[in-house]
């Protein structure tokens, strides 16, 4: 089988978007909403793609959805309903390549990437880190991660970075990451409008 194949694909779109002022995920670029746009580059990585969401309201009809067993719980209730989700369908040593909505300068190439690297892991997560730290939202979870997380969760903690120092975990620094990110925005994510408004300014820069 394919790393392609045999790697599933999630979306998170469950965030409260609170100092966005409206919902991130139906954000329009260039005629698609953030959420349509990384679900589509997802795809051309894995050919598994799911939505996690809190809301109906929040998904495509390109792609199944899958409710956030813990809405308002942040993003690692997210992960964690996604890695359960795959984990009810195939073994645990699936990996789910997990990203959030909110990155309008991921790649094709960058996703293609990351899975054909776990697929090479003996870790329980493959996770890219920068100059501002870990980037857990653009990262391969190996299916079997949930069994660690998920106590863990239960007993109240929420920090990412917490479930990180649980895990065994490779880490992706800028020798691996630099060749798909010339303009050092891969991981950058949109919080306020104005991260909005200077993010299709750059995309529309590079497509004129």
């Amino acid at each position: 089988m394919s790393v392609q194949a045999s790697v599933r694909g999630y979306v998170l779109a469950g965030g409260a978007s609170s100092r966005f002022g409206t919902d991130k995920a139906l954000a329009e670029f260039q005629g698609q909403t953030m959420l349509a746009r990384t679900a589509k580059l997802l795809s051309a990585a894995v050919s598994n793609v799911k939505i996690v969401s809190p809301t109906a309201k929040l998904s495509d009809a390109a792609y199944k959805t899958i409710h956030d067993r813990w809405p308002g719980e942040g993003p690692l209730g997210g992960i964690l309903t996604a890695l359960l989700d795959a984990q009810s369908e195939s073994d645990t040593n699936t990996w789910c390549l997990i990203v959030s909505c909110d990155m309008p300068f991921l790649t094709a190439e960058w996703l293609r990437f990351l899975p054909e690297r776990a697929a090479q892991s003996g870790a329980e997560a493959v996770v890219p880190k920068s100059a501002k730290g870990w980037e857990p939202l653009c990262a391969c979870w190996r299916v079997s991660a949930a069994e660690i997380i998920l106590p863990n969760f239960e007993a109240g903690m929420r920090k990412i970075t917490e479930a990180l120092n649980a895990l065994h975990v490779e880490v992706l620094d800028e020798k691996d990451w630099k060749r798909f990110d010339s303009d050092g925005r891969l991981f950058w994510n949109m919080n306020t409008q104005a991260d909005y408004d200077e993010a299709r300014r750059a995309l529309k820069a590079e497509n004129t």
